[in-house]
């Protein structure tokens, strides 16, 4: 299936490694110029030599989304080295665990904010595109409680399904689409779950356990719904939560 993709101009951020790495390996696949950006110098360096060889325009920096100012200036970089913007993903994550001020502080900085920044920023680059679209990469722990230890993460998640839904409303008359993908637990080498397996076997256990396929995904699941969300050929999606988690959540949506 053609997803229309090609020749289009994608930024990823946190696009270095996990969930970020897949999505932009999937939309250089489809033929997308990608531009990331993620703290490690390193890491950003060598993942845009590997998007490189594919074949399209790959250009990335590596910065705190946290900083508004940094993050503006890099879209907006972002857009003159691509010659345009098209797709947006605000996929970076604080990860922050637990109910205290600074774990809410900083997931609201990195989650929430940094992806009313990137927005706001791309904003008047995608206006000028044919085919404009918004991912927020939020999370199972957006709609469903797991636990006080996931509280700040899980509020900041939550935030975004509503400020995609306000988005979608607004910009539909201007053609831009938004839409959120909600992963639920994925397992890559250096990933969460890879550290929770080896520090605590008892949890990944019982994560796996309370699955009904008895696994968790994988980054390119994740980069698969998100390339679909993105294309022109799913012109008429909105507004929309994908869920993608093995049937882990019991929640009814609606």
């Amino acid at each position: 299936m053609d997803l229309g993709l090609a020749g289009l101009k994608a930024l990823i951020t946190g696009g270095s490694r996990g969930i970020g790495r897949a999505i932009a390996e999937r939309l250089a696949a489809e033929g997308c110029d990608v531009a990331i950006c993620a703290r490690g110098a390193d890491e950003v360096k060598a993942a845009v030599a590997a998007l490189g060889k594919t074949g399209v325009k790959a250009t990335g920096r590596a910065l705190d989304v946290a900083d508004g100012a940094v993050l503006a200036a890099w879209v907006a970089d972002a857009g003159r080295e691509l010659g345009g913007l098209d797709i947006v993903i605000a996929n970076a994550s604080a990860l922050a665990s637990g109910c205290t001020p600074a774990a809410f502080r900083q997931a609201f900085a990195v989650d929430l904010m940094h992806t009313v920044n990137a927005v706001n920023a791309a904003m008047p680059l995608l206006e000028r595109s044919r085919a404009g679209a918004i991912v927020a990469i939020s999370s199972i722990s957006g709609v469903e409680d797991y636990g006080i230890e996931d509280a700040a993460y899980g509020t900041m998640k939550a935030a975004l399904l509503y400020y995609m839904k306000s988005l979608a409303n607004h910009l539909a008359p201007k053609h831009i689409r938004a839409n959120v993908v909600s992963p639920g637990s994925i397992y890559f080498k250096g990933g969460v779950w890879h550290k929770i397996e080896q520090e605590q076997p008892e949890v990944f256990r019982a994560t796996l356990a309370a699955n009904p396929m008895g696994r968790m995904g994988r980054p390119e699941e994740i980069a698969n719904a998100v390339a679909f969300a993105v294309s022109p050929v799913n012109g008429f999606m909105a507004g929309a939560n994908i869920v993608v988690d093995g049937a882990a959540t019991h929640r009814v949506q609606f």
